[in-house]
Order: structure tokens, then C-alpha cells, then sequence
């Protein structure tokens, strides 16, 4: 898709970060706009941010989007409200527990696979069949630079963010003869809220650093080129070739040094 004036874009996880700045940017090229948060305050600041703007057609929901039931009642009020979608950005996500695998409760993983892999999953499958009916569309699944490297302390959230770029890229083959592009984005380092704990604090200080606007526009000029996969932030594409091309013995070294002093060791065994 090149242009988006009037089309109808949904946006899971808008309340912040990278989802305000998606809906900012798409309402800038006219677009309408369906949003979705967990949170009801950060989702009705975005609404009122783009109302100050003068921004019409928005409709918004606040709900889990690891909640099937409530993602397919969402695609059905979109598109009573606004009309069938042309665009579902699977956004939302959250940090995962910032431990070692062996210190994670399952509930845990649970919890990360559900919002990031099967929110993902589920705001795929209920608007897709609204893409295709319009005959055009695009579907952009969010990732991470942890869905190519597998870093210490991030077993839930990078299981969850691999399982996002397995399935996109599934989806891309089935879809590779359609006017639906599909699109996996590999955020590197963006400064959002979602490492903002003070459990994760060191960790976002250190890496968390490109304005999300900037990945957003990107992402926007990627969708108009086509562009299957996209890695832009923060040390994204150094990733991207480390994970490429070196011997994953030698990657893991790299990784265990590089962030050895910003993670949570307190669970680790002691020498």
C-alpha cells in the first residue's frame, strides 16, 4: 500500500510508545484510525492528543489482546464503525520477567507468550479476512531484535518475539501471490515505557534510546515499499548480522558481554 488516505489502520497497544506514534503518523496521512490498550488512561491521552489535532474517525477499545473473543468483537465494531480495516499493526507488548529461565514461573511465560505472540496472532486472523476482502491491505506484526538473538534474562519475552517472526514469515509465503503485503518489524532500542521498571531500569538506560517516531516513519516507508522485513533502532542492524553471520557460539559470548552488567544476576549461581 502506498497511500492511506481515508483507509482504515488499527493499532494494538496505542496508549504509548510506539503505538501513539503509529497512530500520530497515520493520522497525519488522513487515515482512520481503530485503536487498542490494555490501558484505559494511556489509550484516551492518545485519543485526546489526536482530537487536539483536530483527527476525526477514531474509534478505540480497551482490552487484553491476548483475549481471542475480545480481538474478534473489536474487528466487528471497527468495521461497523468505520469500515472493513486496510491496515493491522500487532503492536502491543510487554517486558517479560527479567530472569533466567531457571527463576521464571511459567505463569509467566504464559503471560508474555500471550500478550506478544498470541495478541499478535489474534489481531492477525481477526481483521485479515477484512484485507482481503477489500482486495488490498497490509499487515505489520512487531517483533523484536530479541526475535533474532536469544539474550539472557529474556526467555518469555524473546520465545514470544522468535514465535512472532516464525509465524509472520509463514504468513508472508502464504500471502506472497496477494495484494496483502505482510511485514516483520525488528524494533532495536526504541525508547518506550515497556523496560521503564525499576527492575529494568539499568537495561533500558543503557540500550532504549531511538525516539519511536523514528521507527514508526520507517516502518511507514517500508510498508509502501513492500519491504517484507524491517530493522531499524538501536544497535538493530549489528544484531541482525551478528545473528546472520557469526557462529552462534561466538554471538552468545557476545551477547553474555556486552549485557553481563546490566541484567538481574541475583539469581544466578554465585562463584
Amino acid at each position: 500500500m502506498k497511500n492511506f488516505n481515508n483507509k482504515v489502520v488499527v493499532i494494538t497497544g496505542a496508549g504509548s510508545g510506539m503505538g501513539r506514534a503509529y497512530a500520530l503518523e497515520f493520522a497525519k496521512l488522513g487515515a482512520k484510525l481503530a485503536l487498542n490498550d490494555y490501558d484505559n488512561v494511556g489509550l484516551a491521552e492518545t485519543v485526546a492528543l489526536l482530537k487536539a489535532k483536530g483527527v476525526t474517525g477514531v474509534y478505540s477499545a480497551t482490552f487484553d489482546v491476548s483475549d481471542k473473543t475480545a480481538m474478534t468483537g473489536f474487528a466487528d465494531d471497527v468495521r461497523a464503525e468505520l469500515g472493513n480495516a486496510h491496515v493491522i499493526i500487532n503492536n502491543a507488548g510487554v517486558s517479560g520477567e527479567g530472569k533466567p529461565v531457571w527463576a521464571t514461573p511459567l505463569e509467566a511465560i504464559e503471560r508474555v507468550m500471550g500478550i506478544n505472540f498470541y495478541g499478535v496472532v489474534h489481531g492477525t486472523q481477526a481483521f485479515l479476512p477484512q484485507l482481503r476482502e477489500n482486495g488490498e491491505g497490509a499487515v505489520v506484526n512487531v517483533s523484536s531484535i530479541f526475535g533474532l538473538i536469544g539474550p539472557p534474562n529474556n526467555c518469555d519475552y524473546s520465545a514470544a518475539k522468535f514465535a512472532v517472526r516464525g509465524f509472520t514469515q509463514a504468513l508472508m509465503v502464504e500471502l506472497h501471490d496477494s495484494p496483502i503485503s505482510v511485514h516483520l518489524v525488528h524494533p532495536g532500542g526504541i525508547a518506550t515505557n515497556i523496560a521503564s521498571d525499576p527492575q529494568h531500569k539499568a537495561f533500558s538506560d543503557k540500550y532504549l534510546s531511538t525516539p519511536p517516531e523514528d521507527i514508526v516513519r520507517y516502518v511507514i516507508r517500508g510498508i509502501r515499499r513492500g519491504q517484507p522485513r524491517i530493522i531499524y533502532g538501536r544497535d538493530a542492524f549489528r544484531t541482525w548480522l551478528g545473528a546472520t553471520f557469526l557462529p552462534l557460539a561466538l554471538l552468545n559470548k557476545i551477547i553474555w558481554w556486552d549485557m553481563r552488567k546490566v541484567i538481574d544476576r541475583s539469581d544466578y549461581p554465585q562463584k
